[in-house]
């Protein structure tokens, strides 16, 4: 690891520039002057436009000017937003209804974008959607996710977007009709509200001959790409920043109507024009996550091992199709469709629905977390079905370790894993011997306890690729630029730390460059559990060939062969000299010598293959029987990440995922009534995870490092959702099972679970 990475603790450099104000996010570098824009979003989920009429608002104080559907067209705009399409399992392609920047003709959700106000104040901008006269015969709503109902698109008479499948129907149909033992579990997966800190937003201005876009994603390579093709512009015309970027989740790895419009409206003034959201309009119109049922069954031999695994999916998609959403629920829940199990005969279908509801995409692990989930509350709950232990019945289903390399049933090429070794070691952290003890306690003060365990693989995704460039600079400071985008994650922390440990140069004086798509021509953005390990490894690619350069600059002033020349991470050695030159030595030799093209190296590289973090989440929950209310009382967590570039850094991001999944277990839930109205679209009635909803996480690192990348290394930025969802589902269902309650649903909220224990203990009487 020495080579590759000190593996030191070293604190965010980034947060005190956060914590003392100095953060620059887009609200706080806007241009001087920029209107202000406001959207008049549908007021109904479902609705025939019979009049739009923007007249009045037009003529409205301070309004500078007022964009519909109908403009942008004019302007000579393409208006079809994109989405991906999957192919249906029967060899056609799924569906792809126009989703319109602007709403055009039929409303389809509540929120739904439907004109662009820029006025010169905030206030004079709302004041004169006010005045928009907006007319629409109210139609039903579609908001259940099964096939009919009212019909949201005319491409999909029946609502269904697509049927997709893998794997051996007919096969996995002959292992579940011989196997001696099958279980099967109906499982939902709530819809939540991603609710990053910082709020969607962005501003764009137009020179009269290119565009600057700025808003707070995951990305501008693809947003440029995108905005190029909707305005008819050159790719040279457009540049695309993020400056800093108060979390994202995979919410803001994609497009919305919003940006191409304010970008319109920039064009159209010839001056700025900015747009951010208020909470409630983000709970109305920023995608959504989860939100799906699974079919689960598992067939298993007479000596438990699963012979057989299948799962029916049915998941909403909401109004259109989003830029991911058919994916997530489909190809990305079977990357881990098997998880951590030795079993070959699977079948996977799933089917997406439109509904009169806001879209539904990647929400942090983006389709592993709604597998994971599925697949360890159905092996835990085979386990009680079959009076086994649920912590042996796993591991009578591991992958051994002599099976690695292992390809999954849906086609994944495991490089290497220990799962016994791991859950060896989670059982001791977590004191399993102990929970006897605790459920006595509990139950001596009328409270329930239940253990939960959930056992996680998930795969890194995004391009594998990825690009650095290193820059010295005349005052003795380096830059390097970089294909990511931080979010929250530290990435200004250990990327120079990692260029430090590599090069020698004090971490102090290198700065990371990011986001700015003038100064980074190619990126692959952030999310996936990607980033340092891919753009880690083009920065040791970087380094090789600046290394290369400087030692062979160094063997020619010295007059020595180029093979003479070594560098040990901190010094160039040269062989018969006493001259050892630090990296920013070499760099000033070549500057005085007038070789300026020694002060700039890049490279690109690309992974051999994806890595697979993995681990063991056990959660401890107790129950108050005579509120509902669940309390997340323990929680411990080993994971194999590889070997760890920054473990601080590494521990933080679990501690963040494991609190956004108890979230949604607990407290988070979307709520639409009959009409598609949504109930829940204030954090008065959205319930956010508080700090008393979290016990302290216990981390420990457990590593087989990857063979996929030379750091040996695997992603970690959404392992701790990955495996936090069916731990806590598990522990509940195991503290109301001898209640005689053998399903329990996310999300385990006070009124639910004391209803259960209600109910059944009317029944048991």
């Amino acid at each position: 690891m020495e080579k590759f990475g000190k593996s030191q603790p070293v604190t965010r450099r980034e947060d005190i520039r956060f914590l003392t104000g100095g953060g620059r996010y887009v609200d706080d570098i806007v241009p001087d002057g920029a209107g202000v824009g406001v959207f008049l979003r549908s007021p109904v989920a479902h609705g025939r436009i019979t009049t739009l009429d923007v007249s009045a608002a037009r003529e409205a104080e301070g309004v500078l000017c007022v964009l519909t559907c109908e403009d942008l067209i004019a302007a000579g705009m393409n208006v079809a937003m994109r989405g991906m399409v999957l192919t249906n399992h029967d060899g056609s392609k799924a569906a792809a209804p126009e989703r319109p920047m602007l709403a055009r003709d039929v409303l389809r959700f509540v929120g739904e974008p439907v004109a662009l106000v820029v006025a010169e104040t905030a206030q004079a901008a709302k004041d004169a959607v006010e005045l928009i006269e907006l007319d629409y015969e109210e139609l039903p709503a579609k908001l259940d996710y099964d096939a009919g109902g009212p019909v949201v698109h005319p491409e999909a008479p029946d609502n269904c977007a697509f049927d997709w499948d893998m794997g051996d129907e007919a096969a996995t149909e002959a292992v579940f009709a011989e196997a001696a033992h099958v279980v099967s579990l109906e499982i939902e997966d709530n819809r939540i509200i991603v609710n990053s800190m910082e709020p969607r937003g962005c501003f764009a201005e137009w020179d009269g001959s290119r565009l600057h876009f700025a808003f707070n994603g995951q990305g501008v390579w693809a947003m440029k790409g995108d905005l190029a093709k909707a305005m008819g512009l050159e790719p040279e015309q457009i540049r695309v920043t993020n400056p800093d970027v108060g979390g994202g989740f995979g919410m803001k790895a994609m497009g919305y109507p919003e940006y191409f419009a304010v970008a319109q409206a920039a064009r159209v003034l010839g001056q700025p024009v900015k747009w951010f959201a208020e909470r409630t309009e983000s709970m109305l119109s920023d995608n959504g996550g989860r939100d799906l049922v699974s079919c689960c069954e598992m067939a298993f031999d007479a000596d438990l091992k699963m012979v057989g695994y299948r799962v029916d999916t049915r998941c909403n998609l909401g109004a259109y199709n989003s830029e991911n959403g058919q994916a997530i629920q489909a190809g990305l829940f079977a990357k881990v469709l098997t998880g951590t199990y030795d079993v070959q005969t699977t079948y996977l279908r799933s089917r997406g629905y439109y509904t009169n509801t806001v879209q539904v995409d990647a929400y942090r692990g983006a389709g592993r977390p709604e597998a994971i989930y599925a697949l360890e509350r159905c092996m835990d709950h085979a386990a009680r079905m079959l009076d086994v232990d649920p912590i042996e019945l796993r591991r009578r289903n591991f992958i051994p370790v002599d099976a690695f390399p292992y390809k999954s049933a849906t086609g994944e090429l495991y490089d290497v894993g220990d799962f016994n070794r791991v859950l060896d070691r989670a059982e001791a952290e977590a004191d399993l011997k102990g929970f006897a003890a605790r459920k006595d306690a509990s139950a001596a003060q009328g409270r329930l306890r239940g253990m939960g365990l959930c056992y996680y693989i998930e795969s890194i995704l995004g391009d594998p690729s990825e690009g650095a460039k290193v820059e010295f600079h005349n005052d003795g400071t380096v830059s390097i630029y970089v294909g990511t985008q931080s979010n929250g994650q530290g990435h200004e922390t250990v990327y120079a730390q990692f260029l430090s440990d590599q090069t020698g140069i004090p971490v102090e004086q290198i700065s990371v460059i990011q986001g700015d798509s003038d100064l980074i021509a190619r990126g692959g953005g952030t999310g996936g559990s990607r980033s340092v390990t891919t753009q880690n490894t083009a920065t040791l690619a970087t380094t090789a060939k600046m290394i290369e350069a400087f030692a062979a600059f160094l063997a020619d002033a010295e007059g020595v062969p180029a093979d003479d020349v070594s560098f040990d991470d901190e010094r160039f050695r040269i062989e018969g000299s006493n001259t050892a030159p630090t990296m920013l030595e070499a760099a000033q030799m070549a500057r005085d010598a007038g070789r300026d093209d020694l002060l700039t190296h890049e490279a690109r590289a690309k992974l051999p293959g994806r890595s697979y973090p993995n681990g063991a989440h056990i959660a401890e929950v107790e129950i108050d029987p005579d509120t509902g209310v669940v309390t997340v009382d323990r929680y411990t967590v080993v994971d194999d990440f590889g070997n760890l570039i920054n473990p601080l850094l590494a521990e933080g991001q679990v501690h963040g995922g494991v609190a956004q999944g108890i979230g949604q277990a607990i407290s988070e839930h979307v709520v639409y009534d009959d009409t598609g109205q949504l109930l829940t679209a204030t954090f008065m009635d959205y319930a956010m995870p508080r700090a008393v909803d979290c016990p302290w996480v216990s981390f420990t690192s457990e590593p087989v490092p990857s063979t996929a990348n030379v750091m040996g290394m695997k992603g970690c930025g959404e392992a701790g959702t990955v495996g936090a969802l069916a731990a806590v589902g598990n522990a509940v269902q195991d503290a109301v099972w001898s209640r005689g309650i053998t399903r329990v649903d996310m999300p385990f909220t006070p009124l639910k679970m004391w209803e259960l224990l209600k109910s059944h203990a009317v029944a048991a009487e």
